[in-house]
């Protein structure tokens, strides 16, 4: 089973907007495949939704509770500075080398624009979908 980590911004357009990430999201909270999360994402997760999107305190905890539930929670040793433009990118990085992931999905042009990072690949939501839809046809 791949293992992968969500970058907060699907999570974000998942929980907000719905459309593929919500999908995708769906897939995750069926154990589709091993999500991987670090305190540092979900704390960035429920930052964002709190404070751009006026999520309730409650709600952000009841959130977090639930991927906290279905992912495998890591806490990376290492600090990485491999997106300088960025650096709260590195976070993902950090979570997807501790997790030993498969994949990193994201919308986030720094991270896209590596491409891959130890072996790790980053990608899409869609390109995660099709990928993920062309294994379940074979």
């Amino acid at each position: 089973m791949s293992r992968v980590v969500l970058d907060t911004n699907v999570y974000i357009s998942a929980l907000m907007f719905g459309g593929l990430p919500g999908s995708l999201l769906d897939l995750a909270f069926l154990r589709s495949f091993t999500l991987v999360v670090s305190a540092a994402l979900l704390d960035e997760l429920d930052e964002k939704l709190r404070e751009k999107f006026g999520v309730s305190h409650a709600d952000a905890a009841l959130l977090r509770a639930r991927l906290e539930s279905v992912a495998h929670v890591v806490e990376p040793q290492e600090i990485l500075n491999v997106i300088t433009e960025d650096p709260d990118d590195n976070r993902v990085l950090e979570c997807a080398v501790s997790g030993n992931v498969d994949l990193i999905v994201s919308g986030d042009r720094h991270l896209l624009k590596l491409g891959e990072y130890q072996g790790i690949a980053i990608v899409t939501v869609r390109q995660f979908m099709e990928s993920a839809e062309a294994s379940r046809k074979e």
